[in-house]
């Protein structure tokens, strides 16, 4: 959410999932016992049942996906559908170059630019809102927050980790969703908390609580008593089988104490977070990389870069592009911490296996600037995407000469992208079939995965696989 209180279309009436309640991390240890005792089924569905309504196919190239939410909206004519404005376009900050043919403004995102060649941006996408806190859940739900079953939709990331909890192992003690830096992600909306998202700020210290002031050994001591004190009750337990649940989720959480794994996922070096360029973004995408390193049960990590709703100073106070938050600045944080993700990801190998997408809740006006010499809302925006298999080095789609359109959408099914297709795309990429409705929500309707994919209106950008 952008900070900006003078932009007044922020302050949406509807309550959208930032306030809604994610997991503590009492409730992590609780559901990371998922992989070691499986009764964390036991009513999973409700005795749902789970209808695909499509025969298709999805791609399924990813075993991960790291959802990057652009939070504010950054301008995309000044980054990834780069268009150069006479008398506006401060040409010699921006320098921009012809890379793989597309113009690309390596005064902002240098090191991106060198590695263009793994990615593919989609630049036919258009946004159905631009209210801020509408735009953004829409962005992370793939459907309307405020139409009928979008307060009580899940995350994209809660759908990913109920589909995938059949494949958790026992040596899988981490969450199947994370999300860094990302106080404000949606929820799991109507599934059981253990599909909600993680929530945690990277630390070097690492992740908190996995330790205890009085030390491992007094610690194990507690423990012990514990046990002597009430395990009557809890093991073949006369309160029945939730008691017993919860000695095992217990034991879950004893063995992420003092775990040399959670400790090497989640602590990081200095000189790691330099490589990163030593941000808060940078430090979480380091954080990323090293969780899927350790293939321990992470599926879909999101992580949330905001500061983009630029209306005013878009390229600098008073033009100068080093100083305040501007395209240049925040475009410089990006800029480094995913292509350090990027280039990491190649060389442990994750990358062929894990889907990196970018994208904010919509784009920013086109051609001059506003009075207060920034940009505004507008639709027209973008989405990047790298990994699994994704054909690097091209743009998908094109936009009119000054941005405001699409002028070809660029796939197969001839019109603007939106944020149900990058769903789909996500879903499809995982293996998940996107046109599958659940018949477990509470109001009895069906939650469709994807809205209007039963009838193949939205769908998967399959062109991204396309060579």
């Amino acid at each position: 959410m952008s900070n900006n209180n003078s932009c007044l279309c922020s302050r949406a009436a509807h309550r959208s999932y930032f306030s809604r309640p994610h997991w503590s991390r009492r409730e992590f240890f609780r559901v990371v016992g998922a992989g070691v005792t499986g009764s964390f089924l036991t009513g999973a569905l409700r005795a749902a049942q789970v209808v695909p309504q499509l025969n298709v196919t999805p791609v399924n190239k990813a075993q991960n996906v790291i959802f990057i939410l652009l939070a504010g909206a950054p301008s995309h004519v000044d980054t990834f559908d780069l268009k150069i404005f006479s008398g506006v376009t401060p040409v010699s900050a921006v320098k921009p170059e012809t890379i793989n043919g597309l113009l690309w403004p390596t005064g902002i995102l240098p090191n991106l630019g060198q590695t263009l060649g793994d990615l593919a941006i989609v630049r036919s996408m258009r946004s159905h809102a631009l209210v801020h806190s509408l735009a953004q859940t829409w962005t992370q739900i793939g459907r309307n927050p405020a139409a009928a079953l979008g307060d009580v939709a899940p995350n994209i990331g809660s759908i990913i980790a109920l589909e995938k909890t059949p494949e958790r192992l026992p040596t899988h003690v981490f969450p199947t969703f994370l999300a860094l830096n990302s106080d404000g992600a949606a929820g799991q909306g109507y599934l059981d908390s253990q599909y909600a998202p993680f929530k945690t700020t990277p630390s070097a210290n690492g992740l908190l609580n996995t330790s205890n002031p009085d030390g491992e050994s007094r610690w194990n001591q507690k423990w012990s008593l514990l046990h002597v004190l009430d395990g009557s009750l809890r093991q073949n337990s006369p309160l029945g089988k939730p008691a017993e649940d919860m000695d095992s989720f217990y034991d879950a959480a004893k063995g992420l104490m003092y775990n040399p794994t959670v400790a090497k996922a989640f602590k990081f070096t200095t000189q790691d977070s330099q490589r990163y360029g030593a941000t808060g973004f940078g430090n979480a995408c380091l954080v990323a990389k090293q969780v899927l390193e350790a293939n321990a049960g992470t599926r879909f990590i999101q992580i949330t870069l905001g500061g983009w709703d630029m209306h005013a100073n878009i390229y600098g106070a008073n033009g100068d592009p080093t100083r305040g938050n501007n395209i240049f600045t925040l475009g410089k944080t990006f800029d480094a911490g995913l292509a350090a993700l990027i280039a990491d990801l190649k060389a442990s190998g994750l990358f062929d296996r894990t889907l990196v997408v970018a994208v904010g809740e919509f784009g920013r006006t086109v051609g001059p600037l506003s009075g207060a010499q920034g940009r505004d809302h507008y639709p027209q925006q973008f989405a990047v995407f790298a990994g699994a298999g994704v054909k690097g080095g091209r743009a998908i789609g094109s936009t009119t000469a000054d941005g405001s359109a699409t002028e070809d959408p660029g796939w197969s099914r001839r019109r603007d992208v939106t944020p149900e297709d990058i769903e789909a795309t996500i879903y499809s990429a995982m293996g998940i079939n996107w046109t599958t409705v659940r018949y477990d929500d509470p109001f009895g309707r069906g939650f469709e995965y994807v809205p209007q994919a039963a009838s193949d209106y939205y769908g998967p950008v399959n062109e991204l696989w396309a060579s």
